[in-house]
């Protein structure tokens, strides 16, 4: 009897852009983000949250995490924090500076739900050069912010992407893309 072959979790980037492209100010603040709230429910938020168990970070901004808030807003996940210092233990995540797409191979083989790749940018980059990412979730913010930290670092891959579905949330839109194979 031929065994079934198993599948790789998706790692998913969910995450929310200026409509010039921009993921944060440049000095790192997302007031704009907060600011842009349409007080019409969390946006999709929690039907995504909900489909995955494993959580991704880069270091700068998982200590962003603190700034927002003294609790730790992924506690009930499996959470990994990429950094290339050693950091200090934390309850609530395992820090990485292993061999990124070696860790991933692993990590997506593991029996799960799907992975999200929160960020920031040069998590991502890294990720986008190694072809990590499977779908992107991209919620396009109604401000142009004229500079800041850019989604989308230049010299990335060429990745073609069909298009899922859109959602309209008040003034802003999700775009959701898989990666063709």
């Amino acid at each position: 009897m031929a065994q079934k072959q198993k599948t790789k979790r998706s790692v998913v980037l969910y995450i929310a852009t200026s409509l010039d492209g921009f993921i944060a100010r440049e000095n790192g603040e997302i007031d704009w983000l907060l600011e842009a709230d349409n007080g019409e429910g969390d946006n999709g938020y929690s039907a995504f949250y909900s489909s995955v168990d494993t959580v991704l970070l880069g270091n700068a901004t998982y200590q962003q995490l603190f700034e927002l808030s003294d609790e730790f807003p992924y506690a009930d996940k499996k959470c990994y924090v990429f950094s290339r210092s050693e950091q200090p233990s934390s309850p609530h995540v395992t820090f990485v500076s292993e061999n990124i797409p070696k860790f991933m191979e692993q990590l997506q083989q593991k029996d799960g739900n799907h992975i999200w790749m929160v960020g920031g940018a040069d998590i991502l980059d890294l990720f986008l050069k190694n072809r990590l990412v499977d779908e992107f979730i991209i919620t396009l913010i109604p401000t142009l912010l004229g500079s800041g930290i850019p989604l989308f670092k230049p010299n990335n891959p060429e990745l073609m992407l069909q298009l899922e579905r859109t959602d309209q949330f008040g003034q802003m839109v999700q775009l959701h893309y898989k990666v063709k194979e």
